[in-house]
């Protein structure tokens, strides 16, 4: 190996190990305040976003990933949703939303994630029946008693290049809980105004391989634009389904606009 390659490589491991330190930071500090406010015991659900909030910002900076909103994202009641490009999403949308997440039940059973997730507040969705509509109520039973979820209608991540056909039988915890769905749109931007292609964890990239090209990149924002609600009342499932759609791409459509140096290249 040449010295210059040697020493590239050697700057980039130093690199990855000082993200994973201000990581594992994150996660001490958020286990810290997660036992003096008593979450471990019964989370205090009307108190945690805050603390959600200020934990994922921390988080996504540790992989040096700034979050930026392109406008101010209010802070209402809800059943909110994003798109959905990586891993990243998670820290992201819980830095902007005072939404709680979604998690499947065996999740909360992990050593370490699992309390943690307990701790913040997540709602555990028993899927043994394997009906959406079980899932659905399990949601709208939670969004009745004033707490908001976030979910990612995709099923499935991309390349954050375009919003693909989303999933709306959730939505229906939106019309059974008369609150509104409050979309809100991410995109990974570089420092020279191009999208991102290390954030995007999609196709065939290994979770592995997803990390390393997160820990190697550099200067990266991830910019989220809130778009306007949508009242679910005299709507149905079917339309309500549409009309996401229909905005979340307008949205992404506006966003790219807003922050990108030049159109998106399908």
């Amino acid at each position: 190996m040449s010295q210059a390659k040697s020493s590239f490589s050697l700057r980039r491991q130093l690199s990855r190990g000082r993200q994973v330190a201000g990581m594992t930071t994150t996660m001490v500090g958020g286990i810290r305040a997660a036992k003096r406010i008593g979450a471990f015991k019964q989370p205090p659900r009307e108190n945690l976003p805050r603390y959600i909030q200020t934990f994922c910002r921390k988080m996504a900076g540790s992989f040096g990933v700034k979050v930026v909103e392109v406008e101010p994202v209010e802070q209402f009641h809800g059943l909110w949703v994003s798109n959905h490009v990586s891993w990243m999403d998670i820290p992201v949308v819980g830095t902007v939303s005072p939404a709680f997440f979604l998690s499947k039940a065996e999740i909360g059973e992990w050593p370490v994630f699992g309390k943690l997730a307990h701790a913040a507040g997540t709602l555990f969705i028993e899927r043994g029946s394997g009906d959406a509509s079980s899932v659905s109520a399990q949601i709208a039973d939670f969004l009745a008693k004033g707490f908001s979820i976030i979910f990612f209608p995709e099923a499935t991540t991309t390349s954050g290049k375009k919003v693909k056909r989303i999933h709306g039988t959730l939505l229906q915890a939106a019309i059974d809980a008369d609150v509104p769905i409050r979309p809100i749109i991410i995109a990974y931007v570089n420092k020279d105004g191009t999208l991102s292609d290390a954030l995007p964890y999609y196709g065939k990239l290994t979770m592995k391989e997803s990390m390393k090209k997160v820990l190697d990149s550099k200067n990266v924002t991830a910019y989220v634009l809130p778009l306007a609600p949508i009242d679910p009342e005299g709507r149905n499932k079917s339309e309500l389904t549409n009309l996401l759609q229909a905005r979340m791409n307008e949205g992404l459509a506006e966003l790219h606009s807003r922050v990108l140096s030049a159109p998106v290249e399908d």
